[in-house]
């Protein structure tokens, strides 16, 4: 179906995103969602007849572990209550460990790259029809964006894509600011993507702003979309019409009327693109990039493999064990520093009472952590045990912080038996009490 211009609902801008004119659509966060009732933004924007598609970010059909049924379950009934043509996920693994490996379950708390292996497409592949079973409405995916790469990878990015397609029937969400990201950190051409990858299969396309630091490119959705980003649109269009395309903004929102201005400029983008008399040729080559690969079987032992592959990497990004064999080593401290910052800040999000109490010492005091204790969990068992180690370590030098602390930590401990950890703490209030 078609979708037209749209933009990512979140709460923070939901006025403006309701004041827009010419907003055909609309995505959320379907794990910022409930399962069974609709903000009250999101319930006027569809009486008024405004499409909304639930983006999932946390299935991780990439990963070597099957996709558990109750986030498939919960993704399906927000499909349900919101009435979406289709529901989008993402190309990537976001947690590893666990039962293939026989070592202790991580969690990324970002979207993390798969390699473009036979293996990884295979596991793919059997875990986005899983998805897609379970799914009351089609599946399209994302291709991501990534600081590091795989060594030894037998795919482009466009065949990885195309062969995905071509075995599943999935559709895909074309992030070309992930694109552009990928140009810029790790040399692939956006051009040649977009020629391999069956341009037929878009769904709809996501359109994003990012930041170049020290010759990386961060794409934060924090900033406005830059001309580069807007040139590989560009390129897309020459090749296709997309149902739809949308403008992506999490955090440092800017008032409406900027909202308004890029939105502009996407259409603007848009029209000026369209398909010349090449573009027939471009989707030929596309056909023909994905015809070339060669006819593969699932090889077994396939999950497993990359179970262990995944482990290995998402252990030394949150944990400090040795980099794999043939990552570069500066690429992966920048990642890993990356992953540690975003917890801080979603962190700080879900539990805005940390930074108020700690001042500005909050997030050295969680990167600290966070260098030191990988994520196994959700953000608000994350703050949990990030309080915790605090209380447990020594607590704070300044009196009222400390009783702050502790009393916040009490307050969200929930009814069971005390362990160590809470018998220290109410020794350490008990002593704050007597003082």
């Amino acid at each position: 179906m078609r979708l037209g211009i749209g933009i990512g609902w979140r709460p923070e801008i939901a006025a403006e995103v309701e004041a827009l004119t010419g907003i055909d659509w609309v995505e959320a966060v379907a794990e910022n969602l409930c399962a069974d009732h609709l903000p009250d933004s999101l319930v006027r924007l569809r009486e008024r007849g405004v499409t909304v598609v639930p983006h999932g970010v946390s299935l991780g059909l990439g990963g070597a572990d099957r996709p558990a049924p109750e986030r498939l379950a919960g993704l399906a009934a927000r499909a349900e209550l919101l009435g979406t043509p289709l529901v989008t996920e993402h190309i990537a693994f976001v947690r590893a460990g666990g039962p293939l490996t026989a070592s202790p379950r991580l969690e990324a708390g970002h979207l993390l790259p798969v390699p473009r292996t036979w293996d990884a497409l295979d596991v793919l592949c059997e875990n986005v029809r899983i998805a897609q079973d379970a799914l009351p409405v089609p599946l399209a995916l994302e291709n991501i964006a990534a600081l590091i790469s795989w060594p030894d990878e037998e795919l482009t990015e466009g065949q990885f894509l195309a062969e995905l397609v071509e075995r599943t029937g999935v559709r895909l969400l074309i992030d070309v600011a992930n694109l552009h990201t990928n140009h810029v950190n790790r040399g692939e051409d956006p051009a040649k993507a977009l020629d391999e990858l069956p341009v037929e299969a878009i769904a709809y396309v996501h359109v994003a702003g990012g930041v170049e630091k020290d010759g990386v490119w961060h794409d934060t959705h924090a900033h406005p979309v830059s001309a580069p980003v807007l040139d590989v649109l560009a390129e897309l269009r020459s090749r296709v019409d997309p149902p739809g395309v949308l403008l992506e903004r999490d955090d440092a929102f800017p008032p409406g009327a900027e909202l308004a201005a890029e939105l502009e400029t996407i259409r603007g983008t848009l029209r000026s693109a369209a398909p010349v008399a090449g573009a027939r040729t471009h989707a030929l080559q596309g056909a023909l990039a994905c015809a070339a690969l060669p006819v593969r079987t699932p090889r077994p032992g396939a999950r497993d493999r990359t179970a262990v592959a995944q482990t290995s990497l998402l252990s030394a990004l949150v944990a400090g064990t040795p980099a794999p064999e043939g990552f570069d080593h500066r690429r992966l401290r920048v990642q890993s520093r990356a992953l540690a910052a975003k917890r801080a800040d979603v962190v700080a999000k879900v539990a805005p009472e940390l930074p108020g109490i700690l001042g500005d010492g909050y997030r050295a005091a969680f990167l600290s952590y966070a260098m030191s204790r990988p994520m196994s969990g959700g953000y608000r068992r994350d703050a949990m045990e990030f309080v915790e180690r605090i209380l447990v370590s020594g607590g704070l030098p300044d009196p009222v912080a400390q009783r702050r602390l502790t009393h916040w930590w009490e307050d969200r401990s929930g009814p069971r038996p005390p362990g160590r950890t809470s018998r220290l703490v109410r020794a350490a209030r008990a002593v704050l009490v007597g003082k």
